[in-house]
């Protein structure tokens, strides 16, 4: 696990952490939508739903991970280093495409993620509000594609700091002009690509499931990349009463009674 400490813990974290606290200045200097909420209830009750995926993240999900990479059989030594590389990080990328379409599409996982879209805002603090339990449900996932992907364990690391740098990104509410996110927007996923996935509309929820590269979404035609971002409505229609949004009540809702438009097959 020397690894991990050394690639994630001393290389990605502090630069995750200093890309968090870039986004989160320019954000609230350049918003892309207008926000709603208060913002330092959001960012404590999104901090401490995240503490525990944290925790499992470093402890369960990266160990897991590379133990089974560890286990791999590498690539042919015959080809270059460079296409090993991308290979490894597109079949992991296409991975977490079809585990996200499928946390939208089975009830029993819907559960879990819609903790992350009853947020009715949408900032950097968003990409961390994800209910434990998914983060547990994600290592069968992501380590089925580990396997299929036959990457070293280092790839898995160095894809995980992708993951995550891709996933603050594209959750923030940073305005870049259009020309040059339309231009981004060619390969990868961005603020408002992702900001129609947060839409209050099930069509626009249904739809831009990518996580780093954009690509996926038009291939298996789930692209929409045309609502204003002033029109977008962040949420979910049953879930709209702020003050009930606590972190007890968000750790708990999975395990409750589910209403019947929160978006997923009720």
């Amino acid at each position: 696990m020397g690894l991990i400490a050394k690639i994630f813990d001393k290389r990605a974290a502090p630069i995750l952490t200093a890309f968090f606290v870039v986004l989160f200045i320019v954000e609230h200097k350049r918003k892309l939508r207008k926000t709603t909420q208060p913002l330092t209830k959001r960012i404590v009750t999104n901090t401490t739903v995240a503490l525990p995926s944290f925790m499992l993240l470093r402890f369960l999900f990266l160990p897991v991970l590379v133990h089974l990479a560890s286990k791999n059989k590498p690539i042919s030594a015959k080809l270059p280093r460079v296409f090993t590389w991308i290979f490894t990080f597109l079949v992991l990328d296409y991975g977490n495409y079809l585990w996200h379409v499928t946390n939208h599409k089975l009830p029993v996982l819907w559960r879990f993620h819609l903790v992350h879209h009853t947020d009715l805002d949408m900032d950097t603090t968003t990409a961390f509000r994800f209910h434990f339990m998914e983060m547990i449900g994600s290592v069968f996932s992501r380590g089925l594609f580990v396997q299929l992907s036959r990457a070293t364990a280092k790839q898995v690391l160095y894809y995980e700091f992708l993951f995550e740098l891709a996933t603050q990104f594209h959750h923030s509410n940073v305005k870049i002009p259009k020309e040059i996110e339309n231009l981004l927007n060619l390969v990868f996923v961005t603020p408002r690509m992702h900001g129609i996935h947060h839409s209050v509309n099930q069509q626009e929820t249904d739809s831009n499931y990518s996580v780093i590269f954009s690509f996926w979404d038009r291939i298996h035609s789930t692209f929409k990349f045309k609502p204003e971002q002033d029109k977008v409505i962040i949420g979910l229609p049953a879930y709209r009463d702020a003050a009930q949004m606590t972190p007890k009540y968000l750790l708990s809702m999975p395990f409750n009674r589910q209403f019947r438009n929160n978006h997923a097959h009720s």
